[in-house]
């Protein structure tokens, strides 16, 4: 998506939204031949980056473009 490649990047996220558990989470680790999720199920690091992803897709300004304007006043 910061590459302006948009539509690549949400096939990609709806990809691995596919790859959640029955109660929406991720694993650790995917096994893509046995096509399982592998290790632990941690609560922060990987759903923050899920929840961060999605955030930044449904937003039309990329978030480096938003840094950039974040301190600016408006005129």
């Amino acid at each position: 998506m910061l590459q302006g490649r948009r539509a690549e990047a949400r096939a990609l996220f709806e990809r691995l939204l596919a790859l959640r558990n029955d109660v929406g989470l991720l694993a650790e680790q995917y096994d893509p031949q046995a096509r399982r999720q592998l290790g632990n199920f941690p609560q922060a690091l990987s759903h923050l980056a899920l929840t961060n992803t999605a955030r930044n897709l449904s937003m039309t300004t990329g978030p480096a473009k938003r840094r950039a304007n974040a301190g600016r006043t408006p005129t």
